[in-house]
């Protein structure tokens, strides 16, 4: 089996969210379900349809968690430290043509949140910073170009 690199709080809000659909999504969706198909009617019922639909969404999460959770491979984030990046790392970098500053954190692909700052450690943002510390300058491959940053700080926190 292989396993994935996660935090351990990627791995509490994964389990969180399996938890959140078994005892209170799949039960709501069935009872929609049933809802639904006592209004008689089922090949031109939208809600039976669309409660299905939701159904198949919820079942094939729980299914992708439940295989990805026991394949977790925590990686305690607390005890590293250093100015060189690596998993967990929070960088901040600086992109050397536009002086436009983002900070993000490079965690495991089943946990990566662009909208929380959280990159996957697969990117090719992380796969150019992985190894290279406070102050060096990297290339990362964009569809518009190459672009290069700066790496002005390295967190473990």
């Amino acid at each position: 089996m292989q396993k994935f690199p996660m935090t351990a709080e990627g791995l509490a809000r994964l389990e969180e969210e399996l938890r959140h659909l078994k005892s209170e999504e799949r039960p709501a969706v069935i009872r929609a379900i049933a809802e639904a198909r006592a209004h008689g009617d089922l090949s031109e019922n939208a809600e039976y349809h669309a409660a299905r639909e939701r159904q198949s969404f919820i079942e094939g999460r729980i299914a992708e968690l439940e295989s990805v959770i026991p394949s977790a491979e925590v990686i305690d984030v607390s005890r590293l430290s250093g100015n060189q990046v690596k998993f967990g790392a929070r960088v901040t970098i600086v992109d050397e043509e536009s002086d436009e500053e983002k900070t993000y954190r490079i965690v495991g692909a089943h946990e990566a949140d662009i909208k929380e700052g959280s990159i996957s450690i697969s990117s090719p943002l992380a796969k150019a910073l992985i190894g290279k510390t406070l102050g060096d300058s990297v290339e990362v491959p964009a569809p518009g170009g190459s672009r290069a940053y700066e790496i002005t700080a390295v967190r473990f926190n």
